[in-house]
């Protein structure tokens, strides 16, 4: 469905809501007034009828004919009739006067005629404005001896003709205006939908500088501001891609090139047995920088799966501290690093092989990342429901921008590699991926060139 469909169809259909709510609101103060007012309009013209012919009757000396003249003068119509038939009329025409000769007959002979109650209830027939003599009240009086029948009726169009202009032209205007006001009012919330239409087809395209109007404080504005944040993740994503293809080539070209250099070179049989056990040795390493990388994609595409692939249990989080501590001797006695801890005894309801990486992850790169001679802290506190692990290192540390970007996934601190220190740049978005599936965070507490201090808290029991 294009914009200016939808312009369209929306302004036909406010138009049609609006002739759909006249004619039901019509409809609805018509069975109002045939339920309800057309009882009570009777019951009103026919105390006024009687009073009218009470009065005739109570003086005779009065001419009838000039008496009833006056009184239809004051907004009525009067029909009147004698026992030998003589019809007279006082006041406006009546549009019909059809009425039937046993209802003449009838009021002659005493008794009330309640035409305005009785009048057909029929759809869009308002009998408050039937100029039609069945539409009257009819009441019997005497007068001089004779008897009469007079039937009486307001005189709607002399009480209501200038009304009856006002509120047509009201009404007329009212409908031209609402039309009019729809159209530009239509316009106006349409063309936030085309401008965002138009930019999705900006941001299909690959083009992710969008820029819309985020200052409405409504749906639309809502929206566009979560578009527009959609477009930055997407182009924050887009670059993360690149650099992460840029980053795992060289990673993978690299490691495969020093293999095949150093399986050329073990061809040759003049090599010495302590070379070929440094060139194996090279190659052993390469194969292992290769694993490394695999694994963590793997493991990235099993947090990318959530819940679903945790395994839950309770286990000591200290003793897992300790093992990944103990598996990592060699590394610290080959920097000669001081390892010291302090870790309290935390039982904790989580998928133990994905903390595991977490602690394996942080500590590899506080290794990694220290100085010879250096020192690693690692403090293990139960705070209130949250197990919180602080892991404090004497190493080279980073800016507060690479610290800000370090949980990216894909982000390597080290783009430029004028660093020797090899790595994937996904170990701490594996770090900040886990924590988030076990509802936990961890974020950058201190970083300098004396050293970095990463904290990791994970609710205990959830």
């Amino acid at each position: 469905m294009t914009m200016k469909s939808l312009y369209v169809k929306f302004v036909v259909v406010t138009i049609g809501i609006m002739l759909f709510s006249s004619v039901l609101a019509f409809a609805l103060s018509n069975v109002y007034y045939q339920h309800s007012l057309k009882p009570k309009n009777d019951a009103k013209i026919t105390s006024i009828a009687e009073n009218i012919s009470s009065f005739a009757a109570s003086h005779p000396e009065i001419a009838l004919d000039d008496y009833l003249e006056q009184t239809s003068a004051t907004g009525y119509q009067i029909f009147l009739l004698d026992e030998e038939g003589k019809e007279t009329f006082f006041g406006s025409a009546y549009r019909e006067t059809d009425l039937s000769d046993t209802v003449k007959d009838s009021v002659i002979g005493g008794k009330t005629y309640h035409g305005i109650r009785h009048f057909p209830s029929k759809l869009f027939v308002t009998g408050f404005f039937a100029n039609e003599l069945t539409n009257t009240i009819g009441v019997p009086f005497e007068h001089n001896g004779e008897r009469y029948a007079m039937f009486i009726r307001p005189d709607i169009k002399l009480l209501f003709n200038e009304m009856h202009f006002l509120f047509a032209w009201m009404l007329a205007l009212t409908i031209i205006f609402s039309m009019v006001l729809v159209i530009f009012s239509t316009k106006h919330l349409i063309d936030p939908i085309r401008k965002l239409k138009e930019a999705t087809t900006v941001v299909a395209q690959g083009d992710y500088e969008v820029r819309l109007d985020t200052s409405r404080n409504d749906e639309l504005g809502d929206l566009a501001k979560s578009f527009s944040e959609m477009a930055f993740r997407l182009s924050r994503t887009d670059e993360q891609r690149k650099e992460f293809i840029a980053n795992v080539s060289h990673d993978i070209q690299s490691p495969l090139a020093n293999i095949k250099g150093y399986s050329n070179l073990l061809a040759n049989p003049s090599l010495s047995t302590e070379e070929r056990q440094q060139h194996s040795a090279v190659i052993s390493q390469e194969i292992s920088r290769l694993s490394t990388l695999t694994k963590q994609l793997l493991l990235l595409t099993a947090l990318d799966q959530g819940k679903s692939v945790l395994n839950k249990k309770t286990f000591a989080l200290e003793e897992q501290i300790k093992q990944v501590i103990r598996s990592a001797q060699w590394a610290i006695q080959e920097k000669r690093i001081m390892l010291s801890y302090d870790l309290e005894n935390v039982q904790i309801h989580a998928d133990p092989s994905f903390l595991y990486n977490i602690w394996d992850n942080l500590l590899s790169n506080a290794i990694k990342y220290n100085r010879m001679d250096g020192s690693i802290e690692f403090e293990l506190r139960q705070i209130r429901e949250y197990a919180q692990v602080r892991i404090k290192d004497s190493g080279i540390g980073m800016t507060e921008g690479e610290a800000g970007r370090i949980f990216d996934r894909f982000y390597r601190a080290d783009s430029s590699r004028s660093r020797t220190i090899a790595g994937t740049g996904l170990g701490m978005s594996i770090v900040a991926s886990t924590a988030a599936l076990h509802e936990g965070k961890v974020w950058v507490e201190q970083t300098s060139v004396n050293g970095t201090s990463i904290v990791v808290e994970l609710p205990i029991y959830k």
